[in-house]
């Protein structure tokens, strides 16, 4: 079942998904070599709450916390701990918030310090992609249009698409109807309707696509432990549009030149 929302429900929408914005704007002023995942997860939270807002991943499927924080070969769903980051790496941030009652998800891969050419050039490929995508997420398209141009424009670049996860509805709540892959044939799939939330979210990586995950039964990383870039916006579908309702202005204005 594929919820569509009203005008107002897409309004309470934005506000979840620029709180969410707001907390990866936070993150971007505190990443830097030295500080561990676990303390960035704690700021998060305590953001969040301060904001009025709860942790929309705390507690899901019984995951034990507010960010999914995800670095280097990790692609997605890594746990915050003890680890201190290092000059060079990346680190894919996955924030989720619950306001309103609607949920808001979006992700951002960010360099501590200087960071290899080619792995830069990952995360770029992998951002640009994410907003062909956000183009074909209009009424009239459909899912597979919106994977199809992720795939190409990856793979045209070397990288390989991630085929396991995928993106999906947003709405009350945090994984709805449909599944939003990253790869597909333009035409095929549910059709895009005004009203739909979705989250866009491509999970690419410097080497083959070939996932494992480990025995804590979240961490996702890379095979060949190749870094893996990721970036997510949460989507709607309105008139005649893509209106994007997370941000990474907040981020951006942080990072000036050296965003992504």
């Amino acid at each position: 079942m594929i919820y569509l929302k009203t005008d107002e429900e897409i309004e309470l929408m934005r506000e979840s998904n620029l709180l969410v914005g707001m907390t990866l704007g936070e993150m971007a002023k505190w990443i830097v070599p030295g500080i561990t995942t676990l303390k960035l997860d704690k700021i998060a939270e305590e953001f969040i709450r301060d904001n009025g807002a709860i942790p929309g991943f705390l507690g899901y499927a019984g995951y034990p916390n507010t960010l999914c924080i995800s670095v280097n070969e990790v692609i997605v769903h890594g746990i915050p701990n003890s680890y201190a980051l290092r000059e060079g790496d990346v680190v894919s941030i996955d924030c989720g918030v619950v306001k309103n009652g609607f949920n808001g998800d979006s992700a951002y891969t960010f360099c501590v310090g200087e960071v290899a050419p080619e792995v830069e050039q990952l995360l770029k490929t992998t951002k640009e992609s994410l907003y062909l995508g956000i183009e074909h997420a209009v009424e009239g398209k459909r899912i597979g249009d919106i994977g199809h141009a992720v795939q190409t424009y990856c793979e045209a670049r070397g990288y390989s698409v991630v085929r396991e996860l995928c993106g999906h509805g947003v709405g009350k709540k945090l994984h709805e109807e449909p599944n939003v892959p990253n790869y597909g044939r333009p035409g095929t799939g549910p059709l895009l309707k005004n009203g739909m939330c979705i989250a866009i979210e491509p999970m690419i990586n410097l080497g083959s696509r070939n996932i494992v995950i480990e025995r804590d039964g979240w961490t996702t990383r890379t095979r060949d432990r190749k870094p893996s870039a990721h970036f997510e916006h949460t989507v709607a579908i309105k008139g005649g549009k893509a209106d994007i309702l997370s941000s990474f202005e907040y981020i951006e204005q942080v990072l000036g030149e050296k965003s992504i």
